[in-house]
């Protein structure tokens, strides 16, 4: 291979940048971060999630409270058009970056799959 995988990597950063995809979610987290009420409700959101990831990664229980908290923040956050509309953008940017996902891992998924038949 002639070309640099680090520079392909960095060919593929610049064209998810070019997509029409992330386009549209940088323009509806725009949207989000223009209106006061929204940027503070998706910030608290992210806050939140945040915080059980840390809980959920250091194998921590996540209590009814925390749970309680989560559920009612993501109720707030929906009820917001700006926000929702980022939430729709960024679940469009992660089925892209699923696929891409697929097609890197594929090399390794013929590796193992190759040499379980022999």
């Amino acid at each position: 291979m002639s070309e640099n995988i680090y520079d392909l990597a960095h060919s593929l950063d610049r064209g998810i940048r070019d997509t029409a995809e992330f386009k549209d979610l940088q323009d509806a987290y725009q949207k989000v971060n223009e209106d006061k009420e929204a940027k503070a409700k998706f910030d608290h959101f992210r806050e939140v999630q945040v915080n059980i990831q840390e809980k959920q990664m250091s194998g921590q229980e996540i209590d009814d409270e925390t749970v309680e908290l989560a559920q009612k923040v993501a109720e707030e956050v929906q009820k917001n058009e700006h926000i929702l509309r980022l939430m729709e953008k960024e679940q469009a940017m992660s089925t892209i970056i699923n696929d891409l996902n697929r097609i890197i891992m594929a090399p390794l998924q013929d590796l193992y799959n190759t040499s379980e038949e022999k």
